[in-house]
């Protein structure tokens, strides 16, 4: 039986964490979740007009940034940009949200794409939904979710800012 990584202490980790997200980091985004069954398709499965997005919701979360790479293409200059994404697990639970590839936020004024989405940050190793002893479906919790995506222009997700 494990000593450490019960309930309680996934908890204190839980709520550590909630108010760094919150009140120090501070850090948050803008989430447009993908509406799959609204978008028309191609032959190729490919968005064929305009791609359909919910509502942006605010999440916070912990972003690590790259630095912009710049490339000379034939008709001007084009950026290369990509951001690492932590969403905290519960937090994301609570509003009923779970990235997927296609989804697209924003940040800094820019929109990005989901291009990954890594769902495997256990508390102590281990996560009480897939415990194999009965002593351990107390311990451990499946903790965050990490997003990486690049930097899109907002024409080709059909979003724009509108003025209030």
């Amino acid at each position: 039986m494990a000593l450490f990584g019960n309930r309680r202490d996934v908890n204190l980790f839980t709520t550590v964490n909630r108010e760094l997200l919150r009140y120090i980091i501070s850090q948050e985004v803008g989430y447009y979740k993908y509406k799959l069954n609204d978008t028309i398709s191609n032959l190729y499965g490919e968005a064929a007009q305009t791609r359909y997005f919910t509502d942006p919701v605010l999440i916070n979360c912990l972003i690590s940034k790259v630095d912009q790479a710049w490339a000379s293409m034939e008709y001007g200059p084009d950026v290369d940009h990509t951001l690492t994404v932590n969403f905290l697990r519960e937090d994301l639970q609570d509003i009923n949200l779970y990235p997927e590839v296609g989804d697209a936020f924003n940040y800094l004024d820019n929109y990005f794409e989901v291009d990954t989405v890594t769902d495997n940050q256990f508390v102590v190793g281990k996560d009480f939904e897939h415990a194999y002893s009965s002593d351990l479906t107390t311990f451990g919790r499946n903790f965050s979710i990490t997003v990486t995506a690049h930097l899109i222009p907002s024409d080709k997700l059909g979003l724009s800012k509108e003025r209030t």
